[in-house]
């Protein structure tokens, strides 16, 4: 990390905000600004959030709404009440079983996912890395979502996201388009939100 990025890191309101609040990141306005929005959170959900560590996103859910996590991600991560983690690589399928054995046949109410590639500064290889990533949460997202659940993922706009966001449309009743206030201007994230899963896989 470069001194530039600290120094902006350091400055930034959410930044500050965050450690006010003692949240772990800055993230978790993000995803409180999306809830704002789309009222996804409800009583006795069970949620599944990908790319969790720090754990920010968790966090809110299990301090705001007083829900149920499963949380995995390849980094480590601080425990949580209420909050089931699983360490590893989620595109190996002895990790992903892990996490479908603890769901143990529940289905899931929403899937959420921070998810993002480390960045190489390549723009069409950090494109086709954070492509994967949402993908994969996606497909993860139709296996395990419940009748009318919610999916949230980051997305970064390039090459194929106006498929995916096609492919969405076809699986949830509806699919919008999220750029938080605490998400960085010059970031080319999104968040893709897809409301009342259709279950026709």
């Amino acid at each position: 990390m470069g001194k530039h990025w600290l120094q902006e890191h350091n400055s930034d309101t959410y930044v500050k905000q965050s450690r006010l609040d003692g949240y772990r990141s800055r993230a978790v306005y993000k995803l409180a600004q999306i809830d704002a929005q789309d009222h996804l959170f409800t009583s006795n959900m069970t949620i599944v959030d990908l790319g969790a560590a720090p754990g920010g996103w968790s966090q809110w859910v299990v301090q705001n709404k007083q829900l149920k996590v499963f949380a995995l991600d390849i980094l480590p991560m601080e425990p949580l009440i209420n909050v089931t983690f699983v360490q590893g690589d989620f595109r190996k399928d002895e990790i992903l079983n892990k996490l479908l054995k603890l769901l143990n046949g529940k289905k899931v109410d929403l899937v959420m996912s921070d998810m993002a590639p480390n960045i190489s500064g390549v723009k069409d290889v950090d494109q086709a890395r954070s492509m994967l990533l949402a993908e994969l949460a996606r497909d993860f997202a139709y296996e395990v979502l419940s009748l009318n659940g919610h999916f949230i993922t980051k997305v970064f706009q390039g090459e194929g996201f106006d498929f995916y966001i096609k492919d969405l449309r076809q699986q949830f009743k509806k699919v919008v388009t999220r750029k938080p206030e605490a998400s960085r201007a010059r970031s080319a994230e999104v968040y893709l939100v897809g409301k009342n899963f259709l279950d026709k896989m």
